[in-house]
């Protein structure tokens, strides 16, 4: 009885939510809004990212004036993200599953060019089937970023895949998708608005791992 688990990054097995919340508030700072706090953040973020500008300032921004956030936002993260490391027993959990004869593999919206070589320096590439990271415009979900990575995987049951993620937008991607979830409280969301997705919700990536054995049983 074999689990493929489809791993996210930013926030799931990379721990870069202080790095998030630094370069969000370096940005805010260059485009005139106010701080926010980590808890603020969890309360608010979701994705497509525009909506949650759209919760900070009460209106989606334009084009040209997400075109400037994006760009604000990931030029100071990408300096934040070199001194983040992977969460706590993201790469033993990693390496215990491909040595089970597990598969895994990784979809994330963080850009692909810049996604694996990240991934590469944590030492962990090898343990996934598959990596993809996002090719296309930065204001979208992962959704269709999701159909295409699961329909570019050789000999995995849909029925024995489950998705772990830290973000409302990875239960919704997995369901239309037609595969199951499990949401990690140590990313970008408060544990109130991942329970809201109506899939299991745990504390520790061991526990997800856990969980998404008992769903794919």
């Amino acid at each position: 009885m074999r689990t493929h688990l489809v791993w996210d990054w930013n926030g799931t097995l990379f721990h870069d939510i202080h790095a998030v919340i630094e370069a969000t508030n370096a940005s805010f700072t260059e485009l005139g809004l106010p701080p926010i706090t980590l808890e603020r953040y969890r309360e608010l973020y979701c994705v497509p990212v525009p909506r949650f500008y759209e919760r900070l300032m009460g209106r989606l921004p334009t084009p040209e004036e997400w075109e400037v956030m994006d760009e604000a936002f990931h030029r100071h993260y990408w300096v934040r993200a070199e001194e983040a490391a992977l969460a706590d027993g993201a790469a033993e959990l990693l390496a215990q599953r491909r040595s089970a004869g597990q598969t895994q593999s990784l979809c994330s919206l963080a850009p692909h060019e810049q996604l694996l070589p990240i991934v590469r320096s944590h030492g962990i590439a090898d343990h996934f089937v598959r990596i993809d990271g996002r090719t296309g415009p930065s204001d979208g979900g992962k959704t269709t970023h999701m159909v295409r990575h699961l329909g570019a995987l050789q000999g995995i049951d849909p029925s024995r895949t489950v998705v772990i993620g830290d973000a409302v937008d990875d239960a919704t991607a997995a369901r239309h998708a037609g595969v199951r979830a499990v949401l990690y409280t140590g990313g970008s969301h408060s544990r109130a608005s991942l329970e809201a997705a109506g899939v299991p919700v745990v504390d520790s990536l061991a526990e997800a791992v856990a969980a998404a054995d008992e769903l794919a049983a």
